[in-house]
């Protein structure tokens, strides 16, 4: 593998047109993976804008809007990496609300949000109309290796060591539960696209030799 080096406009240029020339039956399904001292959300975000100016119509569905129930998510306490590894998304609404209908033989009527975290409730959200031809941009934490309905993958991938210094002191639990994805996941060795972003100022693209 090689890693070439790439500034942050660049990146979002390259992924654009991968993603504006990518063609699918229906929607393309786009996950976009990372922890969040990584922000997938805000590099999905980033992506919304010239995929429009591209003449695709997008969605961006943020996986924290997809999580289960405080009652079932904490069941064995607010700082259990292992829970938060396996129980937390609620990835059978992901697929119902969002990956099947914007899938091959999908209606395209897509739920933005299922569940709102903080106010430990349904978020009340309306559907929307993804046209064909439409993508549809999944960001968050933990998507790869469970069997979701992706069509292009992009991981955000940080070292050990950075992951340590750039994640939140609130949210330091949770690495046993990264260290444990990169083990048995190992998202870096078959995601469509790998961004290495130790230091988001100059990112980089792990490509094959």
């Amino acid at each position: 593998m090689r890693v070439r080096p790439i500034s942050p406009e660049r990146l979002v240029t390259e992924l654009t047109d991968r993603l504006a020339g990518a063609a699918v039956p229906g929607r393309l399904r786009v996950a976009v993976d990372g922890p969040p001292a990584a922000d997938p959300d805000a590099l999905a975000a980033a992506l919304i804008d010239p995929l429009r100016a591209a003449g695709r119509p997008v969605l961006h569905v943020r996986a924290a809007d997809f999580l289960r129930p405080a009652s079932v998510r904490l069941e064995h306490g607010r700082t259990n990496p292992d829970a938060y590894y396996a129980g937390w998304l609620d990835e059978a609404g992901l697929r119902r609300e969002v990956l099947d209908p914007a899938g091959p033989d999908g209606s395209g009527r897509l739920l933005p949000s299922l569940w709102d975290a903080g106010a430990d409730r349904a978020s009340r959200a309306s559907y929307v109309e993804l046209p064909p031809g439409g993508v549809v941009l999944v960001s968050g934490s933990l998507l790869l290796g469970g069997g979701l309905p992706f069509d292009v993958t992009v991981h955000v991938e940080l070292s050990p060591a950075a992951l340590d210094r750039r994640t939140d002191p609130g949210l330091r639990w949770t690495l046993p539960a990264f260290a444990r994805y990169a083990d048995e996941v190992a998202p870096t060795s078959f995601a469509d696209v790998v961004v290495r972003a130790d230091d988001p100022r100059h990112p980089a693209l792990v490509e094959a030799a």
